[in-house]
């Protein structure tokens, strides 16, 4: 049985290659507390906005790496052994198989690059 996710989490692709992505007028649309919108494909990557406030459970990618690149905010990832803490203009690339717990403690505005074939709450 799947388990789940007080998440709003969007698989599909908004956006097509040639169209214009506006981040700005997505962020002020958004009112959830834990957005995840599919924004376009790159090869066999896609790259995905996260606004987010709150905790996100532990969870680990067997097969998939993760970056994450902050644009707004401070995003906090909780690895077992440490904790990394990302402000504005910075990113973090998370290897496969490394369990992980993402938290912003305010809201935060993140893109995410990553296989499209990952599951973002973990397999």
């Amino acid at each position: 049985m799947e388990t789940q996710y007080p998440y709003a989490t969007h698989l599909d692709i908004k956006f097509d290659h040639f169209e214009l992505i506006d981040i700005p007028a997505m962020v002020r649309e958004c009112q959830d507390k834990w957005f995840n919108q599919t924004l376009t494909k790159v090869n066999d990557s896609v790259v995905r906005l996260g606004i987010v406030e709150g905790e996100y459970h532990w969870h680990k990618h067997d097969h998939e790496d993760e970056f994450f690149f902050v644009l707004e905010g401070q995003f906090i990832i909780d690895l077992e052994n440490e904790t990394v803490t990302l402000n504005p203009w910075q990113g973090y690339t998370i290897s496969k198989g490394v369990l992980h717990k993402t938290r912003a403690p305010k809201r935060a505005v993140i893109l995410m690059v990553e296989s499209a074939a990952i599951q973002p709450t973990g397999d």
